[in-house]
């Protein structure tokens, strides 16, 4: 009796998979794998493309709103504690030639740091540099000094009416002296006051100037 060829691929008549068949049936397709790839670069590459295009018509519309006045971007606000620096101390009137003071011309008034320099060492301060400068603002002056030169600086300020004081880093006891535009004279040495008091700084309002009366 012949015997016919088993085939070990059928079971009961069910043909058996084998993990290489079955495996193949979950391997993605390489042209769909490929496709799809490429889609997704497309994509990627379309979504950068408008985000750029973006950025760059918003600063363009954004430095055009800036040039015509039409957007105007806020400057940061002085603080208290810019205005600063300034001294709430209270301090006494200190001999002029004890003070050492550097004169400095931004009024555009040819030759009034000389003159005020030398209206200075009349009235004793020890007069040092006397150049021009440029510099600008609406006080009449600005007497700069160190955290060492406030109370210097108090008194040069109360022979320049009108003036303000700025505070700077420097280490020694000197006041520069820098006259504005604005500047017009010393005040008349036989009305200075020289009673304790405390120093005006920039961004603060003067306050009513009250006649001295000069001791008899």
């Amino acid at each position: 009796m012949s015997h016919k060829h088993k085939d070990l691929d059928v079971y009961h008549g069910h043909r058996i998979v084998n993990g290489e068949q079955l495996r193949s049936q979950f391997e993605p397709d390489p042209d769909e794998t490929g496709h799809r790839g490429h889609l997704r670069r497309r994509i990627l590459h379309g979504v950068m493309l408008t985000l750029l295009v973006a950025i760059v018509v918003l600063g363009a519309g954004g430095a055009w709103a800036v040039l015509t006045g039409r957007l105007v971007i806020p400057q940061p606000q002085a603080s208290a504690a810019q205005t600063l620096g300034c001294p709430s101390a209270t301090f006494d009137y200190s001999p002029p030639e004890s003070v050492h003071v550097n004169v400095f011309n931004a009024a555009g008034k040819e030759g009034l740091a000389k003159t005020i320099g030398d209206q200075l060492a009349q009235r004793k301060f020890a007069v040092g540099t006397v150049d021009n400068e440029k510099a600008a603002g609406s006080p009449t002056a600005v007497i700069v000094a160190g955290p060492a030169g406030e109370s210097a600086a108090f008194t040069v300020q109360r022979h320049v009416p009108g003036s303000v004081f700025r505070l700077d880093g420097r280490g020694d006891t000197t006041v520069d002296l820098i006259l504005l535009p604005s500047f017009k004279e010393l005040k008349d040495p036989g009305v200075i006051d020289q009673t304790p008091g405390t120093l005006l700084c920039e961004g603060a309002t003067p306050s009513p100037l009250v006649p001295v009366t000069p001791p008899q």
